[in-house]
């Protein structure tokens, strides 16, 4: 972050800060203006919380511009420009704050390489230890991925795959799976460093999301987590989730005393042909399917994928 405009945006922040309505606890979101992030601020704000919306400078995105005429008519929210490589942006970002909601998806025009899973990582274990610094945060809530717990060599031989699996380093860097270990060595170093600090995590493993505009707002982080998609199909490891349920599992995930470790979070299971078709439609224009396509109907694929932890969350906040 440039230094010389932080004075300028601190004084604006804590002048709208006086006028907050602090009932609730103040709650942190990184990266408010990512696809899940920005629904999960919708979540909190429409539970009367009072939101610092954290926000990495990835260019004027449409759910950016949405985020800033948010913060005009919005009193329980301030918009922080965040670099999650700059430790002391993080910490300005969180003063005040109980929680913090981590949503991190780097800026890759042209998708995850070997490269961009390092500066994940880096950002991860900033936060979490901008976390530790701040005394005040009692709750973090990390945003990862189903891709960081599906990914071996034998996954096929694989009965049950669920919240105690991980995806294999090793595999993910021979086929190329830049997403996938992006996703695992971040929520790995989250957790290590959150154990290592005393700090209350839980991680939301989410699958493929879909919701309202996907294919314009998050066609990145869509495209990246579909590499290998046909091998995920077969495999019975290749999930969805909407993006509504995904944000209302994170603020439960918050609001439950009880919740610890990880949580797989899907809605549904891709292992039919028909199911893939329906998926591939719903993700259109950026997968397309074969002019006059028909399925057969006739392959189903065992499911691996398990949520027994995610039920019973759900069941005892319903």
């Amino acid at each position: 972050m440039n230094s010389k405009k932080q004075p300028k945006q601190t004084m604006a922040i804590e002048a709208k800060s006086e006028t907050m309505d602090h009932k609730q606890p103040a709650l942190c979101l990184l990266d408010a203006s990512t696809y899940v992030g920005f629904w999960i601020l919708k979540g909190l704000l429409s539970r009367g919380y009072t939101v610092h919306a954290a926000i990495q400078n990835n260019g004027e995105t449409e759910i950016e511009k949405k985020i800033r005429d948010m913060e005009n008519v919005e009193e329980r929210m301030v918009v922080f420009a965040v670099d999650v490589m700059d430790y002391q942006s993080i910490l300005v970002a969180l003063k005040g704050c109980t929680a913090l909601f981590c949503c991190l998806e780097l800026d890759c025009p042209d998708g995850y390489d070997d490269k961009m899973v390092d500066l994940e990582v880096r950002g991860a274990i900033n936060i979490v230890e901008a976390c530790a610094q701040t005394h005040t945060i009692e709750k973090i809530v990390f945003g990862s991925s189903l891709t960081a717990g599906i990914w071996r060599e034998n996954i096929s031989s694989v009965k049950d795959v669920d919240e105690r699996s991980w995806s294999d380093q090793e595999f993910c860097r021979k086929m190329k799976l830049w997403y996938a270990l992006a996703k695992t060595l971040s929520e790995q170093a989250a957790w290590a460093l959150a154990m290592d600090r005393m700090l209350n995590m839980v991680s939301v493993n989410a699958g493929l999301v879909i919701g309202p505009n996907v294919p314009q707002q998050n066609a990145r982080a869509t495209m990246s987590y579909l590499k290998g998609a046909a091998q995920m199909y077969e495999n019975g490891v290749l999930a969805f989730v909407n993006v509504n349920f995904l944000a209302d599992v994170h603020i439960r995930a918050f609001e439950d005393r009880s919740t610890c470790g990880r949580y797989f979070c899907f809605n549904q299971i891709v292992n039919t042909e028909e199911e893939a078709v329906k998926l591939a439609q719903n993700l259109s224009p950026l997968i397309s399917l074969p002019p006059r396509y028909e399925y057969q109907g006739s392959e189903v694929y065992a499911e691996r994928l398990r949520t027994k932890k995610l039920n019973k969350l759900i069941e005892g906040t319903a």
